[in-house]
């Protein structure tokens, strides 16, 4: 975050994902990429991913949740603020898509942080399953997903849930 910061010529928004996320906020030591968004989509900004990516020795992919599943509505207004360097600010993108896209995806890793993300009280269950029944209508938007597995793994791992306290 700091190299991309310091060598962004332009104000730019990057909201970091998966991996990137665990890492960052603790519930994982490392992460293969670093997925992000980058808002504006500026080939000035673009440019600097594969310097960076040969400096640091990290991989660095384009890549959000709204990539996977429909973007989820107010997805910018609960993107958590991480830092600012030089003319760019970095979020986490809205953790609720995350969880989402994850839930979705359905790998070990996945589920193993969504259900960090619970533990710790970052998402609730309920607000959850509300998101996915606003974005349910557009699942057919993305015919990479089959909608009843999507739905059966949202219900099992959102359902019955009690709410965590934030720890």
């Amino acid at each position: 975050m700091r190299a991309f910061g310091e060598r962004a010529r332009v104000e730019a928004t990057v909201h970091v994902t998966g991996g990137a996320t665990a890492v960052l906020m603790g519930w994982r030591a490392s992460t293969i990429d670093v997925d992000i968004k980058i808002e504006p989509d500026d080939d000035r900004l673009l440019r600097l991913l594969p310097v960076l990516k040969e400096e640091l020795e990290v991989n660095v992919e384009l890549a959000s949740p709204a990539d996977f599943i429909p973007p989820l509505p107010g997805w910018e207004t609960r993107s958590l603020f991480v830092t600012r360097h030089g003319s760019v600010n970095f979020y986490h993108y809205d953790l609720y898509a995350q969880a989402l896209s994850k839930v979705e995806r359905g790998h070990d890793q996945d589920r193993r942080d969504v259900a960090e993300m619970l533990r710790r009280g970052l998402i609730q269950p309920q607000l959850a399953l509300e998101l996915f029944a606003r974005i349910q209508p557009d699942l057919h938007r993305y015919p990479a997903i089959d909608p009843p597995t999507f739905r059966a793994r949202v219900e099992v791992t959102f359902s019955n849930l009690t709410p965590h306290a934030p720890t």
